[in-house]
């Protein structure tokens, strides 16, 4: 099942955000088309003021071998970045992973939405970014079925839910607790053992997918 994460991610890590970030007035955001050459980030919009000063800067990068402005919209200018030896690895993790850029923008940091066909193209673009030193923050993961309907189960079984929901409505996870294991085991018809056991299957998958947001090696 398809898979989108929110991530943030520094400047620094990719080709793009060090080559733009060169001026706090600026604000990037990727342009959503799909390139018809092996370029993965050739299209981008600046929003701001002193647009001679960001392009003269941007042009000067070693990295870049020509910048376009293709159209300009009131405080906003549509630019085509032709890159020559880039440096960055995102790019190849992105399509060796087969990760669909949905949402790219930012300035410092950077914030990215990503598609991919399953977890497995998430974990291959976790581990391969991990691999090449790129740090980047998950803030969300969701499947596109839980972001339709708006109803997130976070890959929990339906009886992972149910403990959960019982859990948490108690107040079994407040300080003082307001219910006992034995009262959330008794309203869903289960022994504690059990109740015990969804709870905290239910909650360690929760916290990982969603709630964890740090280090993407966190997410081993």
């Amino acid at each position: 099942m398809a898979v989108v994460v929110e991530l943030t991610i520094q400047p620094e890590d990719f080709d793009l955000g060090r080559v733009t970030a060169v001026t706090s007035d600026m604000h990037i955001e990727l342009e959503r088309v799909v390139p018809t050459g092996g370029d993965v980030m050739p299209f981008f919009w600046a929003k701001g003021s002193e647009f001679e000063e960001f392009e003269r800067a941007v042009r000067e990068n070693r990295i870049v071998e020509e910048l376009e402005a293709v159209a300009r919209v009131g405080n906003r200018v549509l630019y085509h970045v032709y890159w020559g030896d880039t440096v960055s690895s995102l790019t190849t993790i992105l399509t060796e992973s087969e990760a669909t850029i949905l949402e790219a923008h930012g300035n410092n940091p950077w914030t990215f939405r990503l598609r991919f066909k399953d977890h497995a193209g998430l974990t291959e673009f976790h581990n391969l970014s991990h691999e090449e030193g790129i740090d980047f923050h998950v803030e969300r993961i969701y499947t596109l079925t839980e972001e339709e309907t708006g109803v997130y189960t976070f890959d929990i079984t339906p009886q992972q839910q149910e403990a959960l929901i019982a859990a948490v409505s108690g107040g079994y996870f407040e300080v003082p607790r307001r219910t006992t294991l034995q009262d959330v085991a008794d309203e869903i018809g289960i022994s504690p053992q059990a109740a015990s056991e969804r709870i905290r299957r239910g909650a360690d998958t929760v916290l990982r997918k969603v709630l964890l947001s740090r280090s993407a090696a966190d997410l081993d």
